[in-house]
């Protein structure tokens, strides 16, 4: 007789408990969360005038006495539901800083608006796509004998893209300290650009924010050698943000050479360790500064949100340059599934945050993500919406919001996360329909009212 795996055997028991309509309109309500988090608790609203109570909640009605809520995770790889959530609140944050919107005046669509990506420099030769990889005429080799080209052509999916040709080489302990600075260094960036931009005008560094604000949203990616480059959106608008316009001399040409000069220019130095030294971090050589117009004629806004949504969901493990998961004991990046390349990378942090000079970078705890400690996201706080504003925006949508005139009276507790095998399937099955209704209602003719 053939035995019923396990999940199952607790998914027919979870089917057959009377409870199981509520219990499947929380999953619903969770959008399939693969992982959510378990609370106990009670809320009261009352009128704040009379104390009339106006609405009473409490899980002692529920299944198993507890509310199942969105993990939230931005991961696709932890939870693909609640990650597909984060990328379209982060395309409107994106499209809101572009096109207007979500109380950001449209004007802003005519200001000076610039796509740019700056890089990590080199930390050594990668095998790369294309015939980028041949050697050189000469024959050139490293100081280990090993050829500066590998002589094939690789597509841009091999798997050896990015990999160092001569891992003794590369320099792993600049590549982690590039990363644990990364942050630091678009900061100096940032401030460096406002300053060109100033002089540039005839004005007082200083007395750059009594005439215009520079606004921007960035995104982190992983580049196949592992290394981190930056995506931005950055907006010139007056000095009281996107409501007010920009000076005559803010153009994004302007822009664009002060984001040349500042990627070239700005340095941040590491604290001076007896056995690494002190290193001195640049931006790479390729920096791009793509100017966006109102008129079409430069990449899309749209694509330009999209494009940045897409990655703001991606961690490091999908992307082959860490894990979704912190490390804690060297044992644990031997047992990562990880290249070697990013293996030698994690094991530098970990070497690196033993050193009492680094004890403040936390390289161990950011060892899964070779030594970035950043957001995947940031924004300067003109730019645009907000997440939280975003998410208010959509219970008020779905009517959870508490009227003005009512105050609330909560107790809540977390008593556990995730689901058992049986409600893991079901979960998974019910964020597999509601990802088809949503590809339905977006191919569905417009006569048929489904948008």
């Amino acid at each position: 007789m053939r035995q019923i795996p396990e999940a199952d055997r607790d998914a027919l028991r979870i089917a057959q408990d009377p409870n199981f309509p509520r219990w499947l309109e929380q999953i619903t309500a969770t959008g399939g969360c693969s992982h959510p988090v378990h609370l106990s608790g009670s809320t009261t609203t009352l009128d704040s005038t009379t104390g009339e109570i106006l609405h009473h909640y409490d899980t002692r009605t529920e299944p198993g006495e507890r509310l199942l809520v969105r993990c939230r995770n931005r991961r696709a790889t932890i939870c693909a539901p609640c990650s597909r959530l984060h990328a379209g609140d982060t395309y409107h944050l994106i499209r809101a800083g572009l096109l207007g919107g979500k109380n950001i005046p449209a004007t802003i669509r005519n200001r000076p608006r610039l796509f740019i990506t700056l890089t990590a420099p080199s930390f050594g030769p990668v095998h790369r796509a294309g015939d980028r990889c041949r050697p050189r005429r000469d024959g050139g080799t490293c100081e280990h004998g090993r050829l500066l080209g590998c002589g094939d052509v690789h597509t841009s999916d091999s798997p050896v893209v990015g990999q160092p040709l001569c891992p003794d080489c590369y320099d792993y302990t600049a590549h982690v300290m590039w990363h644990a600075h990364a942050s630091k260094l678009w900061d100096r960036f940032a401030i460096d650009v406002r300053r060109r931009l100033a002089s540039s005008a005839g004005l007082v560094q200083s007395h750059f924010a009594d005439h215009a604000r520079l606004s921007f949203a960035r995104v982190a990616e992983y580049q196949k050698r592992a290394a981190v480059h930056v995506h931005a959106v950055i907006r010139l608008d007056g000095p009281n943000g996107p409501d007010d316009k920009p000076p005559a001399w803010g153009t994004a040409e302007l822009i664009a050479t002060a984001v040349q000069a500042s990627a070239r220019r700005v340095v941040v130095h590491t604290p001076y360790s007896p056995s690494v030294g002190e290193l001195a971090l640049h931006w790479g050589a390729q920096v791009d500064a793509r100017a966006l117009r109102a008129n079409g004629d430069g990449p899309d806004d749209d694509a330009v949100a999209a494009y940045v949504a897409k990655y703001v969901t991606k961690g490091a493990g999908e992307t082959g340059a860490g894990t979704d998961y912190r490390l804690t004991t060297w044992s644990d990046i031997a047992a990562a599934r990880v290249t070697d390349h990013v293996r030698t990378l994690m094991r530098t942090c970990w070497r690196l945050g033993g050193l009492s000079e680094y004890a403040p970078l936390h390289l161990r705890a950011w060892s899964h993500t070779l030594g970035y400690r950043g957001h995947i996201l940031t924004k300067s706080r003109a730019y645009s919406t907000t997440y939280a504003a975003l998410r208010a925006d959509r219970a008020e949508h779905v009517g959870h919001n508490t009227p003005s005139e009512a105050i609330t009276d909560a107790h809540w507790r977390y008593i556990g996360s995730g689901h058992s095998p049986g409600a893991a399937l079901l979960a998974a099955g019910i964020a597999e329909d509601l990802a088809i209704s949503r590809e339905l209602r977006r191919e569905a003719p417009p006569e048929w009212g489904w948008a």
